[in-house]
C-alpha cells in the first residue's frame, strides 16, 4: 500500500541530486560571490556511492514512488553517471527516469544516456539573450552551448524537450515572449518558473518574482494560449496550449499559485539524507544507518515514519510571514537537493 503523509498525499516521485557541484553560478541557486573558488563542495567519501543510491532507490519505490529524475548541483558532473542511469533503470517498478541539466557537457554524454535507459531530459534556459543568459549563470557559459546540448539531445531522439526558465523580474522577463516562440517553433515544452526563495543565499525579493498569470498575459497577447487540463495528480506545472495546435508550456507557480495540497515529492540529498519540501529546514539521514550496517527494513521504517509525519506546505503559508521570519528560516539551498 502506497505510503501517506498527514495530508493524505502519496509518495509518487524520488528527485535524486547526485552531487552538490555545478558548473554554472546561476545568482538565483549558487551565487558566484558564496560559491567561489575555495567553496567546500562534499568530499567523495561522504557522497553516496551509485549502490547506497540504487539500494535507497528500491526501498522507496516499494513505498510508492514510480517516478525517478536525477538531478544536482549537475548531475553530469557525477564521474560515470551513465552507469547509475543502467543501474536504476534495472529496479521493477521505475516508471520513469528523467534527468535535469543544463545542458553544457551533454553531447558528449548523451549516446551512453541514452544507451542505459534515460527516458527523458528537461534543460534549463533562461533567455535566448546571450548577455544576459551569462548574466544569469555567473559568466559560466553562452547559450550557443545549452542550445548545442538541446540539438544533440533532439538527434538522439529526446523529444519533446522539457525546457525550464527561471523568470525574474527586471532580468530577463522582457525576453520570455521570444524564448516561447523559439521552443514552440520547435516543438518542446517550455515551462516558466517563478523566481523562488529556495535556500538563504540568493537575495531572494518578493518584488522579482513576475506572477504566472502576468507571464501567460505576455505570451497570449503574441501567441495565442488556452489552458489545459493536467496530466496526473501531483504534476506541479498549470499547462496552456497554444490555441493553433502548435504546442503548448507550462507555469510553475510556487510562490503565487502553490501546489502544496498535491506535492508528491520526496528528495534524496548527495549525502544521503531525505527532505520531504523543497523548502525544508533540514532532512532525515539515512547514510549512517546505512553504512552502520541497518537493514532494508530498518531503512524502510525510517523512511515510512518521515513522510508519514510530513505535514510540509511551506509555499501555502510564504504569504503569511513577515519578511523578517521568511529571511531567518533556514531552508536547505537548491543546488544541494535539487529544483
Amino acid at each position: 500500500m502506497n505510503l501517506k503523509d498527514q495530508y493524505d498525499r502519496p509518495l509518487r516521485d524520488l528527485r535524486i541530486s547526485v552531487t552538490d557541484r555545478c558548473n554554472f553560478r546561476c545568482p538565483y541557486c549558487m551565487p558566484a560571490e558564496i560559491f567561489g573558488e575555495r567553496y567546500q563542495f562534499l568530499p567523495k567519501p561522504q557522497l553516496l556511492t551509485f549502490e547506497e543510491i540504487v539500494r535507497l532507490t528500491r526501498i522507496i519505490v516499494r513505498l510508492g514512488a514510480v517516478k525517478i529524475r536525477l538531478t544536482g548541483g549537475e548531475p553530469l558532473l557525477r564521474q560515470d553517471i551513465e552507469d547509475l542511469v543502467a543501474m536504476l533503470a534495472a529496479i521493477d517498478g521505475v516508471d520513469d527516469l528523467a534527468m535535469t541539466t543544463n545542458a553544457y557537457l551533454l553531447p558528449q554524454k548523451l549516446d551512453a544516456l541514452k544507451a542505459a535507459g534515460l527516458k527523458r531530459l528537461t534543460i534549463s534556459l533562461d533567455t535566448l539573450d546571450d548577455e544576459i543568459f551569462r548574466r544569469m549563470n555567473g559568466g559560466r557559459s553562452g547559450v550557443d552551448k545549452v542550445l548545442a546540448g538541446i540539438e544533440a539531445a533532439e538527434v538522439a531522439g529526446y523529444t519533446p524537450l522539457k525546457i525550464n526558465a527561471v523568470v525574474q523580474r527586471g532580468v530577463n522577463d522582457h525576453t520570455l515572449v521570444d524564448l516561447a516562440r523559439f521552443f514552440k517553433e520547435r516543438d518542446h515544452i517550455l515551462r516558466f518558473i517563478e523566481y523562488m526563495d529556495v535556500g538563504n543565499k540568493n537575495g531572494w525579493k518578493m518584488d522579482e518574482v513576475l506572477p504566472s498569470a502576468e507571464i501567460v498575459e505576455r505570451i497570449h497577447a503574441e501567441l495565442p494560449l488556452e489552458p489545459v487540463a493536467g496530466n496526473y495528480f501531483g504534476e506541479v506545472a498549470r499547462r496552456y496550449r497554444y490555441a493553433d495546435g502548435g504546442g503548448e508550456i507550462g507555469l510553475i507557480s510556487s510562490v503565487t499559485q502553490p501546489f502544496c495540497g498535491s506535492c508528491t515529492r520526496m528528495r534524496l540529498s548527495p549525502e544521503g539524507r531525505i527532505f520531504t519540501c523543497l523548502f525544508a529546514t533540514e532532512g532525515t539521514d539515512l547514510r549512517d544507518p546505512l553504512r552502520a550496517g541497518a537493514s532494508d527494513d530498518d531503512i524502510e521504517a525510517i523512511i515510512r515514519a518521515t513522510w508519514g509525519a510530513r505535514i510540509d506546505r511551506y509555499s501555502e503559508i510564504r504569504s503569511s510571514l513577515t519578511d523578517e521570519v521568511r529571511d531567518r528560516r533556514k531552508k536547505v539551498e537548491m543546488y544541494h537537493i535539487g529544483g
